[in-house]
């Protein structure tokens, strides 16, 4: 029932946040990967189910991502958090970047219940390793799309906001966004880790 209410609720957002967007190129840019991340959870869903947690968990992008493609990620509103903190900069793409490491939750999770790995090592580093690997890749994907598109379009698509580090720092947040969604992994899954040991 919750992926359902997930979807429907994404539905709405992406159609309210597809009206006038601040940049339609941008729009676009940013919501082409998430409306395949969401088909690509539809259409498998019917052979896996993830857990309600990892579906919440994955949601979390999926939303996040949409908001920043209508107004792109440095203009969305966020300056409470940025005034209450003393920010120089909008920091709600590392937000953003934080919340796709959560996949690392749903991938350990697929691993445990079909049984495909035998290591709780391999059963961690694994989906963290993804994750790095997706990040340093998306951060190529935009720094392709600045360099070809136009400079207004391209400037909003990498968003770093003068900061000569923002593909690293990017790529740390998603780290660290799988870190702590595995963490949860761990405590949610204990007595199941347990029998993997045994196995």
């Amino acid at each position: 029932m919750l992926p359902v209410i997930l979807l429907a609720a994404y539905l709405l957002h992406f159609t309210m946040l597809g009206l006038e967007p601040y940049d339609r190129a941008v729009w676009w840019a940013e919501n082409i990967p998430i409306v395949l991340i969401v088909l690509t959870l539809v259409l498998t869903h019917r052979y896996y189910r993830f857990s309600n947690t990892a579906y919440l968990l994955m949601a979390c992008l999926v939303f996040l991502h949409t908001i920043g493609g209508h107004y792109t990620f440095e203009r969305v509103p966020f300056d409470i958090f940025t005034g209450f903190f003393d920010l120089e900069r909008n920091h709600f793409d590392r937000l953003a970047h934080f919340s796709v490491g959560f996949y690392a939750y749903a991938a350990a999770e697929l691993m445990l219940a079909r049984r495909m790995v035998t290591s709780r090592i391999v059963l961690f580093a694994f989906p963290l390793t993804i994750i790095i690997a997706v990040a340093g890749s998306y951060e190529i994907f935009e720094w392709l799309y600045a360099v070809n598109a136009d400079g207004r379009s391209g400037h909003f698509v990498l968003g770093s906001q003068g900061d000569q580090w923002d593909a690293q720092k990017d790529i740390l947040a998603d780290t660290l966004g799988a870190l702590a969604s595995l963490t949860l992994f761990y405590f949610v899954n204990r007595e199941q880790l347990r029998q993997l040991d045994r196995a």
